[in-house]
């Protein structure tokens, strides 16, 4: 765990934050700022009907430009406007550069959006390292919205040292960071300046390569995908020989370490096909061979789906 020494504490002051991106991650991350308090908390997005939202539904104050923020949460889009399903991060590096010429030196860059591997140093070349870079995907369930929320455990990297240090004080500062380290240089800290400590009362868990944490979310969203296309894939079976599906789902599933899932309509959202294609693009070299098979397998779910629907045959 990083410590937060005394001199870091008293150098930094994020206080005023900017949400770049006000959507479906955007706005709830937003929200969770302005509730947690302390925060003087500010808004972008090139959708007048997402800005208008976040004013009326959260109080979120509109950014007219981005000097003077001392943090900077991005959660852009990052899949092609006219392809969902397809990665694309022009529209992200397109927001770094307005940021590289307004901000001020020093202030924290924070990418929650999903990106590729190898963004996160894009970005910071763009910065003129002027700026701290971090990463800390999102993990975010509307449905679970209390237990798997803004506030959950998240992964956390930093392009240098000091970009770690400063964000982990940012995200995780009054929590395991500041008020449970055992580090001496954590320890200097007295409880009056702990309860003036701002932080966002995230738990985070901090990895030392922002590559890392780049590939940590992709690889969650493509595990997800993988999980999806073997049920497909055992539906598909079941069919061809007569047996049933819920049962043997339901037979398999008393083992305490597995768990088939229920495949529906296909693999849908955009979040997992995308995100299973940034990762299978994220090496030159070496590809998945079972996530490109996983694909197929749900193209051929897919198919087997419509053809039972123009048959009338219920599936």
């Amino acid at each position: 765990m990083l410590a937060i020494d005394k001199e870091t504490y008293e150098e930094y002051s994020l206080n005023k934050i900017l949400i770049i991106g006000l959507g479906q991650l955007g706005l709830p991350v937003a929200k969770y700022i302005k509730q947690r308090g302390g925060f003087d908390v500010y808004g972008y997005d090139i959708s007048s009907k997402a800005m208008d939202r976040a004013q009326t539904t959260a109080g979120i104050k509109k950014a007219t430009n981005f000097s003077d923020f001392d943090v900077y949460i991005l959660c852009i889009s990052t899949h092609k406007p006219e392809d969902m399903f397809s990665p694309q991060i022009e529209g992200l590096l397109s927001i770094i550069d307005k940021i590289s010429k307004e901000a001020k030196n020093g202030a924290l860059v924070s990418i929650e959006s999903t990106i590729p591997k190898g963004t996160s140093k894009k970005v910071f070349e763009m910065l003129n390292h002027k700026l701290h870079v971090a990463h800390a995907p999102h993990r975010w369930y509307a449905l679970e919205e209390q237990e798997h929320g803004v506030n959950q455990v998240r992964v956390i990297g930093g392009v240098c040292d000091c970009c770690l240090k400063i964000a982990m004080y940012f995200y995780d500062g009054r929590s395991e960071n500041m008020n449970n380290s055992s580090s001496s240089s954590s320890s200097s800290f007295s409880n009056e300046e702990k309860s003036k400590a701002k932080s966002l009362g995230i738990p985070m868990h901090p990895v030392s390569d922002i590559e890392i944490a780049e590939l940590a979310k992709i690889i969650e969203n493509a595990d997800r995908y993988l999980q999806i296309a073997f049920a497909e894939d055992l539906y598909i079976y079941c069919q061809a020989n007569n047996i049933s599906f819920p049962e043997l789902r339901d037979a398999v599933n008393t083992k305490w370490n597995v768990h088939i899932l229920e495949p529906r309509e296909g693999i849908g959202g955009h979040c997992l096909p995308k995100d299973t294609k940034m990762f299978l693009q994220s090496s030159k070299s070496i590809k998945s061979k079972i996530l490109q098979a996983a694909i197929e397998v749900d193209q051929d779910y897919r198919r087997y789906r419509e053809a039972r629907e123009i048959k009338g045959i219920e599936t």
